[in-house]
C-alpha cells in the first residue's frame, strides 16, 4: 500500500512538472509567432517603399507608351527632360512622404 502511494506521489509531482513545462512551451510558441510576425512586416513594408517608389515611374511610363496623338511635350526639344524630372520629384516627394509618417 506504501508503495502505491509512494507512486501517486511521485505522479502528481511528474503531472505538476508537465503543467509548467506546458505553459513554457505555450510562451515560446508566441514568442517565436511574434518574432515571425515582426520579420513579417518588416518584408512587407520594404515591399511596400519600393512599390510607392515605383508607381510614379510606370504611371508616366504607361501613359506615355500608348502611341495616340496630342502627347504632352514630343514636340519640345526638352521635353524628355521636364517629364525626367518630373518624374524623379514625384518619387524623391513620395520616398520623402513615405519615410517621413514612418519615423
Amino acid at each position: 500500500m506504501e508503495e502505491l502511494r509512494q507512486n501517486s506521489e511521485e505522479m502528481a509531482l511528474v503531472l505538476n512538472d508537465l503543467g509548467g513545462l506546458k505553459e513554457r512551451i505555450k510562451l515560446l510558441q508566441e514568442e517565436i509567432a511574434a518574432q515571425a510576425s515582426e520579420q513579417s512586416n518588416r518584408s512587407l513594408f520594404a515591399l511596400t517603399a519600393m512599390t510607392v517608389l515605383a508607381l510614379p515611374i510606370n504611371l508616366v511610363a504607361g501613359l506615355f507608351g500608348m502611341n495616340v496623338g496630342g502627347i504632352p511635350l514630343a514636340e519640345d526639344p526638352q521635353g524628355f527632360w521636364w517629364v525626367a524630372t518630373g518624374i524623379l520629384s514625384a518619387t524623391g516627394a513620395a520616398a520623402w512622404w513615405f519615410f517621413a509618417r514612418r519615423l
